[in-house]
């Protein structure tokens, strides 16, 4: 790598979550600089943003147009690489499809946008331009979940023929949008949100997290969506029994009414020859069982794990690695892909191991479909693209 990457972000203003995880993730690894950014749609609040991160008032835009026009005037030397969107999802289409138009690459928070149309286009506006596209499914990102993948295609388990993910939370277990709390405003808002509440928001992590550990993807689907706190406008516990392309099925279960829960997201996978586990709250453990011996745990950071769990460690084992890693990881190999790329490079294997907007539209698909089948009488619906 000659020289840092580039970044603008749109959104992730002062008064936002989200921006500050993706900033820490972006320099995690001194691979990506923050040159500009368009960070509220109040300009005080974009300004006052722009600078306590110590950018020039001239690389602080009122709004991703100006952004966009500005930068791509920009010599090449000087203009961003790429975007990070880290906006509510109704805002997530627009800004994607015109920092693709105006050739800038693209990390965008996840679900990729409100409807599967829209993600349609925004994939099809990717293959077009032949840029890259990074979707922040962030648990994709942590060493063991890659290692549990890389055993998984080797075949150690034999054919999958089960799993089990779910992801509790507790947060939203009492009307708390009406309490002044702007994350539960917009997140059960379904004009900001999109049709479906707690699996737009976490149920779609846990689809992406079986599709991505077993390789499979997902074929068929019954869905039970419920509304439990009285007064709230949509989905916020739900229940999904999946069938796979193998023929395997398992059971997705997303609820953020768990009380007491804080983000307890977990995974088994069963195949043949044995079954693995994953718990998002004590990340740097896999549990592996056996038909025939006794159970194991691998531990991240240690010399026996595979090339994909080595590559996105960054610590000896026993040293506690967690959520902004493994956002880290994911743009580290973002970064190391279009470094690759500029220098007219192939990307390895490991480099390119990140979501794009091909899980966008699975994600889109899934939501849709989850809905759909909620609202029907029928026991199965295709998870149809």
């Amino acid at each position: 790598m000659k020289r840092k990457i580039r970044m603008g972000m749109i959104g992730g203003g002062k008064d936002a979550f989200i921006g500050a995880v993706h900033r820490i993730a972006a320099n995690m690894d001194g691979l990506v600089e923050l040159c500009c950014g368009a960070f509220s749609v109040d300009p005080e609040i974009g300004l006052e943003s722009g600078r306590s991160l110590f950018l020039s008032d001239d690389r602080i835009y009122g709004n991703y147009n100006e952004l966009f026009d500005k930068e791509s005037k920009m010599p090449a030397d000087k203009r961003i690489d790429f975007v990070t969107i880290v906006t509510p999802n109704f805002a997530h289409f627009e800004p994607a499809m015109l920092a693709l138009d105006h050739g800038f690459n693209v990390v965008i928070e996840k679900p990729m946008t409100i409807t599967l149309d829209e993600a349609k286009q925004l994939h099809k506006k990717v293959e077009e331009t032949g840029l890259t596209l990074c979707l922040t499914h962030t648990y994709s990102g942590y060493p063991m979940v890659k290692q549990a993948k890389q055993m998984v295609k080797a075949g150690e388990l034999g054919e999958i023929r089960k799993v089990i993910v779910e992801y509790p939370q507790g947060w939203l277990s009492s009307l708390s949008e009406r309490e002044g709390n702007a994350q539960a405003a917009w997140r059960t808002d379904p004009s900001k949100s999109g049709k479906s509440g707690s699996m737009g928001d976490i149920g779609t992590h846990a689809a992406h997290l079986a599709e991505y550990i077993t390789g499979l993807e997902i074929t068929k689907i019954c869905a039970d969506l419920n509304i439990v706190v009285p007064g709230r406008a949509i989905d916020d516990d739900g229940n999904v029994l999946l069938k796979f392309d193998n023929g395997s099925n398992g059971v997705l279960i997303a609820s953020q009414i768990a009380a007491g829960e804080e983000n307890a997201l977990k995974i088994k996978v069963y195949g043949e020859k044995g079954g693995l586990e994953w718990h998002q709250m004590e990340p740097n453990t896999l549990i592996v069982k056996w038909t025939d011996q006794p159970a194991q745990i691998y531990r991240a950071g240690n010399n026996y794990l595979g090339s994909f769990a080595k590559h996105n460690a960054r610590t000896p084992g026993g040293h506690p690695e967690g959520y902004l890693e493994a956002f880290a990881n994911i743009y580290r190999n973002f970064a190391q892909t279009l470094d690759a790329k500029l220098n007219g490079e192939q990307p390895t294997a490991e480099m390119l191991d990140f979501p794009t907007s091909k899980d966008g539209v699975r994600g889109m698909a899934f939501i849709e479909n989850v809905v759909n089948s909620s609202n029907s009488d029928k026991k199965w619906s295709d998870n149809k693209l």
